[in-house]
């Protein structure tokens, strides 16, 4: 168990976020299902509760890296969709759990902030960013099962001012200076997410909708999320990284997202029937990617536990 979380890589927070997200979005069709995504999330959350208990070194050196800093919001983010989980046994234990998440995912953009953006540096700059700017509008999408809509609409405007800036500023990045590493290169598929996570924030917190938001929204989310998937034949022929797990939220918020756009508009009388083909494809494709994810990090701890057994047998014998 101590190798296991030693060789835990703590992006895995990401596929955490994505199996939560994604138990919610197939709860209506499979409860049983949903349990299963939703347990599945909450092993890597106590796994990653134990490592940083641990092997709290192996944080503070992920804080001086703004890559995996920005990753560390998904922590947080999977804390507050998590919390929706636990209410229907334990309302006061969820709200705790939730408060909680949003409080530390504030505190990341707080030390963020400071370190990185004070001193900014171009190529610091990576899809991240919107990771962990952005992230902490999953609080929009949740407030409303703690009837918190006020707060939920105020997260939302946050996070709606900050988009727009950060757009043309992670683009530049990766367009103009480029050198991006490889084993970083699978989170450009975070641009996919920040769109789609302010439409469902905006939707679930907002009771009287104004459809040009709703319209704009949903224009950046589809022309991002399509960017996206023409990038997955190239990504997926890279090998393994921990980074690999910005292939999961993503593409389950932006489902998410185009159903809850779908549902709205038919509910108005103003359906349009291609959004519902759209959302089944994003769906299908959402469950398909996560799996893919899981497995892979499965495989991928399994060989480095044994790497890392063997190297610690050599070392025995050798004293």
């Amino acid at each position: 168990m101590v190798i296991l979380l030693k060789k835990l890589p703590i992006p895995i927070s990401g596929l955490m976020l994505g199996l939560a997200a994604l138990g919610n979005l197939v709860g209506n069709f499979s409860s049983l299902f949903k349990i299963v995504l939703g347990n599945i999330s909450a092993l890597i959350f106590i796994l990653l509760v134990l490592k940083i208990v641990m092997f709290p070194k192996a944080i503070k050196e992920g804080l001086n890296n703004p890559v995996i800093t920005g990753i560390m919001a998904t922590f947080p983010m999977s804390m507050m969709l998590l919390s929706t989980y636990i209410k229907p046994y334990s309302s006061i234990f969820a709200f705790s759990l939730w408060i909680f998440g949003l409080i530390l995912i504030s505190l990341l953009i707080i030390y963020f902030t400071k370190k990185y953006m004070f001193k900014f540096n171009i190529k610091n700059v990576f899809a991240s960013y919107f990771v962990l700017y952005i992230g902490i509008v999953v609080g929009s999408v949740t407030a409303p099962a703690y009837n918190l809509y006020n707060i939920g609409r105020f997260i939302f405007w946050y996070g709606f001012i900050v988009y727009l800036p950060l757009i043309p500023l992670v683009i530049y990045r990766y367009s103009i200076i480029k050198e991006v590493p490889e084993a970083v290169k699978p989170i450009i598929i975070i641009f996919a997410a920040p769109a789609s996570l302010l439409l469902a924030g905006y939707i679930s917190s907002f009771t009287e909708k104004n459809l040009f938001i709703i319209v704009f929204l949903a224009i950046i989310a589809l022309i991002m999320t399509l960017y996206c998937l023409l990038q997955m034949p190239k990504l997926l022929r890279l090998k393994f990284y921990p980074s690999y797990s910005a292939y999961t939220f993503p593409f389950v918020i932006s489902a998410i997202a185009m159903n809850m756009i779908d549902n709205y508009l038919v509910s108005i009388g103003k359906g349009i029937s291609i959004l519902k083909y759209i959302g089944n494809f994003q769906i299908l494709w959402a469950i398909v990617i996560v799996i893919y994810v899981l497995l892979g990090y499965i495989n991928y701890m399994i060989r480095e536990v044994r790497l890392e057994n063997k190297i610690e047998a050599k070392r025995i014998r050798a004293n």
